[in-house]
């Protein structure tokens, strides 16, 4: 099946509240479908209240990308997205994976347990099976995941709706082919492809600060798009046709470059 595009935004508060608030307004008009707030705590407001406030000012649709599922219990993670639910009366999804490289360090500096990675998965699976109860027989929180491994796979098949998968920016086209067909043989779910470079803006919370533009175009990543709408919008398209992606999320820096990509594509 071919699904139609979609566009969100990885919008955290890294200015004064009335430039974000502007940011957040400016997205909304330029037609994406979502803006997104990374699970980075201490570099920016949590973000729960964060996409309350979002919510508030627009009526774009609002998730985490992703909630890390370490950080938290399980219950508290699906009670805060139940809540971000009711609250934006159905325009929240709830983003989750087992957190990024260098996770260990953090939970160890905060103080909480490491666990392995099987049990992170149980971590999700016990998130989504207390926000389907919270959320009842009157409300469903979509559900985006992030994997990598064929037991994550495994998970995102029987419990999200969008899978976006957890890439490192240099890996190449035909890496990303093959966890693609790995995937598309056990489910059919909305793909999401996490753009952190666009030209030769890399976006903060989505890659490394020292990532090479140049080093990603010569490794045929799909972490990185071209500046140019025009050349953009080919490349989308033949990301759709080719690999299944429908669902592309990119940068807060990059969102008015994208914006007549979005305003072309958006919906088809």
């Amino acid at each position: 099946m071919t699904r139609p595009f979609r566009f969100g935004v990885v919008a955290p508060i890294r200015t004064d509240l009335p430039t974000w608030r502007d940011h957040v307004r400016r997205i909304a008009d330029s037609g994406y479908s979502t803006l997104l707030m990374p699970d980075v705590a201490q570099w920016q407001p949590a973000p729960g209240p964060a996409l309350a406030t979002a919510a508030a000012l627009t009526d774009l649709r609002v998730g985490t990308w992703v909630y890390a599922s370490p950080l938290r219990p399980a219950w508290m993670t699906a009670w805060e997205a139940h809540s971000l639910s009711v609250l934006t009366e159905g325009r929240f999804e709830m983003g989750i994976g087992t957190g990024r490289p260098g996770m260990e360090d953090e939970l160890r500096a905060k103080g909480i347990p490491v666990v392995a990675p099987s049990e992170r998965l149980t971590q999700i699976r016990e998130t989504v099976r207390a926000l389907r109860e919270l959320d009842g027989s009157d409300l469903r929180t979509p559900v985006a995941m992030a994997v990598r491994g064929a037991k994550a796979q495994a998970l995102a098949a029987e419990v999200a709706d969008t899978v976006t998968f957890a890439l490192m920016p240099e890996e190449s086209r035909a890496d990303v082919a093959r966890l693609v067909s790995d995937f598309r043989a056990i489910g059919d779910r909305e793909l999401a492809l996490h753009v952190s470079v666009v030209g030769d803006s890399v976006a903060p919370f989505m890659a490394p600060p020292d990532t090479d533009p140049a080093a990603l175009r010569a490794a045929d990543s799909l972490a990185i798009l071209p500046s140019d709408p025009a050349a953009a919008i080919d490349e989308i398209q033949r990301r759709r046709a080719e690999l299944g992606f429908s669902y592309f999320v990119f940068g807060g820096d990059s969102a008015d470059t994208m914006a007549p990509v979005v305003a072309e594509l958006a919906g088809r």
